[in-house]
């Protein structure tokens, strides 16, 4: 597996940069993680988005998933929804999202409910749905594909249940939003250093933050995040990570 980094700012993006996305490759396999601001354009110049085999989103906040509607308008120019071809489409069920609303009514997309617990196999990849503390619905996920595992934890805050979950990825993509001075229990995001905590308690071989704020100097997260497990970097942009 290869993971493509498209986008990793978060609430918003920094200049000419995007909020969430991430494109996960095993071999003809392409599954979209979340589809932020600016995402899809990144996303057309690596593939033709129409060729991916589902998108996954872990929840329906605008950052990760704002582009859907455009993504929506290039479908529908291409004929999905007439009686022929679908994007699955899979993500939490939240009845707050507008941006649902717009899905569930668009007939381009085949809109599928995951809830923690849920496993869905596309081509090799084995996915599965665990458990995120956010304001709304929210998901993580686990994907296991030949042997390996990539563990992508969304939005979120603590909660017993993520050591579990992630246990012995070899690769953890982590909400490591804030620095511990600003980081707090009732915040909707971990910090760095709680995200190194969990991918050392995980057993991780490697930790990436991502949705970083561009008002938050990320070497200061980096920093914090490296007191606690000794494989850390950023998310940045063109990156192709191996799981």
């Amino acid at each position: 597996m290869k993971l493509h980094v498209l986008g990793v700012s978060g609430p918003f993006p920094e200049s000419n940069g995007a909020t969430s996305g991430y494109l996960l490759q095993a071999d003809d396999t392409l599954i979209q993680f979340d589809l932020g601001s600016g995402v899809l354009s990144r996303l057309t110049a690596k593939t033709a988005p129409e060729g991916l085999s589902a998108l996954f989103l872990s929840h329906w906040h605008f950052d990760h998933a704002a582009d859907l509607p455009v993504l929506m308008y290039r479908l529908e120019a291409l004929g999905f929804g007439k009686g022929g071809k679908v994007l699955d489409l899979y993500a939490p069920a939240d009845d707050s999202s507008a941006l649902r609303r717009v899905a569930a009514a668009a007939a381009c997309f085949r809109l599928r409910d995951v809830a923690p617990g849920d496993t869905v196999q596309i081509g090799p990849c084995v996915i599965s749905a665990g458990e995120a503390r956010h304001p709304v619905p929210a998901v993580g996920f686990r994907v296991e594909c030949g042997g390996r595992v990539l563990g992508y934890t969304g939005d979120t805050n603590t909660l017993p249940s993520l050591a579990g979950f992630y246990r012995g990825c070899h690769l953890l993509l982590a909400d490591g939003l804030f620095p511990s001075e600003a980081w707090a229990e009732q915040k909707p995001h971990l910090s760095a250093a709680l995200a190194a905590s969990l991918a050392k308690e995980a057993g991780a071989e490697r930790l990436v933050l991502t949705h970083l704020n561009p008002f938050f100097p990320p070497e200061i997260l980096l920093r914090e995040a490296r007191e606690n497990h000794p494989d850390v970097s950023l998310a940045a942009p063109g990156q192709i990570l191996p799981v």
